[in-house]
């Protein structure tokens, strides 16, 4: 098995920025330090599991047709060549239809330089045809990256480097 990566914890004060960005009515300093203090790197749960398991910093509860903002505080530093391609769990995607809102997660090798250190956020949302609401404990497994090699067109010269995150690539 080759080894393409390596994930890290983005810095305490990216983590602090992005938090207050997201949970604007959960601003103490000491409680969002205490939550990123909490936070697991991701995972595979068995030798022939292909996804690390990512972990939810926070309990969360989602009603069916709600939406939510996950800071994970987590970035990963791969081999160029080489993608994250992030999906929800799958026990949640089938007992609950927990969906990631743009339906996969492509994390490339070159974000781990942007100026947010690369950080991952996961927007998901319940959308439960059955008035489910998904509830998810601190700690607990909520997405789960794979790693895949890709290529490029033997005609592409393209030398642009990123800086940012969503959408920074076709700007």
């Amino acid at each position: 098995m080759q080894r393409v990566g390596k994930f890290h914890k983005v810095s305490q004060g990216q983590f602090l920025v992005a938090w207050s960005s997201v949970y604007t009515d959960r601003t103490d300093k000491k409680e969002i330090l205490s939550v990123y203090e909490r936070i697991s790197l991701p995972r595979r749960a068995t030798k022939g599991s292909a996804g690390y398991d990512f972990f939810i910093p926070v309990n969360t509860k989602i009603a069916p047709g709600e939406t939510v903002m996950i800071p994970t505080g987590i970035r990963v530093e791969m081999l160029e060549n080489w993608v994250l391609k992030c999906y929800p769990r799958s026990g949640l995607g089938f007992k609950f239809r927990l969906q990631l809102n743009n339906t996969v997660a492509i994390i490339d090798s070159d974000y781990f330089f942007s100026d947010n250190e690369g950080h991952i956020f996961a927007k998901i949302t319940n959308d439960s045809n059955e008035g489910k609401t998904v509830e998810i404990s601190q700690g607990d497994g909520f997405m789960q990256g794979i790693f895949i090699e890709y290529g490029i067109t033997y005609d592409d010269e393209v030398l642009d480097i990123r800086n940012g995150g969503l959408g920074s690539t076709s700007k």
